[in-house]
């Protein structure tokens, strides 16, 4: 093989962005993928029928439309259009009228009633700091924030919401089970100042950025960034599982993006036994069951509001989530798990044909979880869209056991990488100043098992390839993402 500056392994949104910071910075670079396809976590293809798009793991980006890697990276600029549905996200009630979070702040306010002024209050502050806050979250959280203010504007409400204080924030079950709704995204137990934290986070955006859906599918997001690491000589190699570090002797530097199991699998006994014990206790969080429906016709939503949301919680009241999502992160199995839908759409007509939609959807399952979950699913948004079942054409299901299969950096099925708590978002996958480093010389991890954590905002792989450049080549100035002419 060839001199190759940097290799790495994974072409998920982590090793892409790695992979792009570094190439700009003119480093050879060459990635690895199991896969015959690029993308990980960013992956769309026909499941069904030919003209008929699904998006196999993420579907819906706030983070893509918000990371600082991607505000500089201009995902338009290069042809991926970001679309937003009317409601960035909704929340059915039995007997009620749903929660729904319109893109609109004033319209949201408005549909809340008596919660308005409450919702205003806590969205306002937010939206004034939208960048310092996603920025804050989407750091390494080891360095002086550029915005001061955002984590004091953060404090309150992760404490109001991320306890059992958050039972008595409003006074309707719509904003109640609204707001729990997004805190549900921690995939973990409820309330938790991590789910708070979370809630804040990914609430406020469906008001500023927005929670958009990539036309096309999500796998045009990975596509763009392949482009621009291809441009910039770097080489992508697809159906190449790497299993020993010694594969890639000929890098300079090695990147993984895999889970701590995947780092102890590549790296072997050349790990220290002491940091291969620390990596073995790192924790995974509940997994993730997922649904693929082609249906003949929109969700019959019992609230016709709710089918203009991209995104639908099903979950029940809040004290319905407290329950469910606490039982799930016990690793008790029901019946019952809070679930996600998305009706891409909504936002993208091109995805489907008139007869055939292609419908998304996850449950929120213990980890290891062997369950095909197409009928709990399926009953779910039933009970909220009556004659849902008779709309359906086909449906494929795969259970969280499966989704490691698919993916071995969804562990267990786990697909945030690692239980989303206050201490492990910050300090994984062990305490240490430099979370990407390992022990060994030249070896990064910079998978969503590092901080800032998961979701589709490479920050993971952008803050891994930024200390590579640091400490080995002393590039202190990150490189520029923007495209060129």
């Amino acid at each position: 093989m060839s001199h190759t500056d940097a290799a790495i392994v994974g072409t998920g949104p982590n090793g892409l962005a790695a992979a792009a910071t570094l190439a700009r910075a003119g480093l050879r670079v060459e990635l690895y993928e199991a896969a015959e396809d690029i993308g990980g976590g960013l992956r769309s293809k026909p499941l069904f029928d030919s003209d008929v798009t699904h998006d196999i793991c993420a579907a819906v980006h706030p983070m893509a439309a918000a990371s600082k890697f991607f505000r500089e990276f201009d995902l338009a600029a290069r042809g991926v259009e970001l679309l937003h549905p009317e409601i960035s996200y909704a929340h059915p009630l039995d007997g009620t009228r749903a929660g729904l979070a319109y893109r609109d702040l004033e319209a949201t306010c408005e549909h809340l009633g008596p919660d308005g002024a409450r919702w205003r209050a806590l969205m306002e502050p937010l939206l004034r700091h939208s960048t310092g806050v996603v920025d804050f979250f989407l750091s390494g959280q080891r360095a002086i924030p550029r915005d001061l203010l955002a984590p004091f504007v953060l404090v309150p409400g992760i404490l109001a919401h991320g306890s059992p204080l958050a039972a008595a924030a409003f006074r309707t079950e719509q904003a109640r089970s609204l707001l729990t709704g997004v805190a549900a995204h921690a995939v973990g137990r409820l309330p938790s100042l991590a789910a708070g934290a979370v809630a804040l986070l990914l609430g406020h955006l469906a008001h500023s950025s927005g929670w958009p859906i990539p036309q096309g599918g999500s796998a045009r997001i990975a596509q763009a960034m392949a482009d621009d690491i291809t441009a910039h000589g770097g080489k992508i190699h697809t159906g190449h599982r790497i299993t020993d570090l010694g594969e890639l002797g000929h890098a300079e530097t090695v990147l993984l993006d895999t889970s701590p199991k995947g780092l102890i699998q590549i790296a072997g006994a050349r790990l220290p036994v002491r940091y291969t014990r620390r990596l073995a206790r790192f924790r995974y969080g509940p997994a993730a069951a997922k649904v693929d429906f082609l249906v003949s016709e929109p969700i019959p939503w019992a609230d016709r509001e709710v089918g203009k949301a991209g995104t639908v919680h099903i979950g029940g009241t809040q004290r319905e989530m407290f329950r469910q999502e606490s039982l799930t992160a016990k690793g008790v199995a029901t019946a019952e798990p809070f679930v996600l839908v998305v009706d891409p759409m909504t936002a993208d007509p091109t995805r489907g044909l008139p007869g055939k939609r292609p419908v998304w959807a996850y449950a929120h399952v213990p980890n290891g979880d062997p369950r095909d979950p197409v009928e709990i699913v399926r009953t779910r948004i039933e009970r909220h869209a009556p004659g849902f079942t008779d709309t359906i054409l086909a449906q494929r299901g795969m259970s969280a056991t499966a989704y490691e299969a698919y993916n071995p950096n969804y562990v267990g099925g786990d697909i945030g990488s690692g239980a989303m708590t206050i201490a492990q978002s910050i300090l994984r996958p062990v305490p240490q100043i430099d979370p990407y480093r390992t022990p060994l010389p030249d070896v990064y991890l910079c998978s969503a098992s590092t901080p800032p954590g998961p979701s589709v905002h490479g920050m993971c792989g952008h803050l891994a390839a930024l200390s590579v450049l640091r400490r080995k080549y002393g590039i202190r100035t990150a490189p520029s993402l923007a495209p060129r002419n």
